[in-house]
């Protein structure tokens, strides 16, 4: 009797889940680019383009950033191939200056006067400092950071992949990318990932 239960409940439930895929309306891409175009008709061409998605950000859209595993691999492999590595090898910066990129929210706006420095705005998502008694938590807290992964050498070289394009490291993630995307330069990158792994910083006290 408990089997023919259940059968019956996973029988309801694949019919329920079936119901709800074929009510989702039909999303037609091509009416919401030309929708897109046409909001942003009157920009300049360097706002156009920001608006226009490129073929990750397709990918990931049209499939509500449920990638089979093979699409994973394409979209990580192909965000990869964008990743500019510190000339110099060094990936930290200096701390003091990470903090600022991390508290800071400004850059990429209408609002923005030309010249305006992007910040990286991470106390958006991420807990950082401890002690930081105001940060959001759309992502994993950051709070020692470094010192739980004893200051690995591999382990800041992958977080500046992670930081630089998110997406190299998890396909349709939901993070930034800051470094292909030109949000951040590669030296506040490095300030960044100071802030992360310097044994001084306060994230790492």
């Amino acid at each position: 009797m408990k089997f023919v239960r259940f059968a019956l409940a996973g029988g309801l439930l694949i019919a329920a889940t079936s119901a709800i895929a074929q009510d989702r309306p039909q999303v037609d891409a091509a009416r919401i680019d030309a929708t897109m175009r046409a909001m942003f008709s009157r920009v300049s061409p360097e706002w156009q383009a920001r608006a226009q998605l490129d073929d990750t950000q397709r990918a990931c859209t049209e499939r509500r950033n449920q990638v089979s595993a093979a699409e994973a691999d394409a979209i990580q492999a192909r965000e990869r191939a964008t990743v500019v590595l510190p000339p110099d090898g060094n990936f930290l910066g200096d701390w003091r200056k990470g903090f600022q990129v991390a508290n800071n929210g400004r850059g990429g706006q209408f609002s923005d006067p030309a010249g305006t420095i992007a910040g990286g705005n991470c106390f958006a998502c991420h807990q950082m400092d401890p002690k930081e008694v105001s940060y959001g938590t759309l992502g994993p807290s950051l709070a020692a950071y470094g010192r739980d992964r004893n200051y690995d050498p591999e382990l800041i070289r992958d977080a500046y992949i992670k930081i630089y394009n998110s997406q190299a490291a998890v396909a349709c993630s939901n993070m930034p990318r800051f470094g292909a995307m030109k949000v951040l330069t590669i030296d506040q990158i490095k300030d960044v990932l100071a802030y992360l792994f310097d044994r001084q910083s306060p994230v790492n006290q």
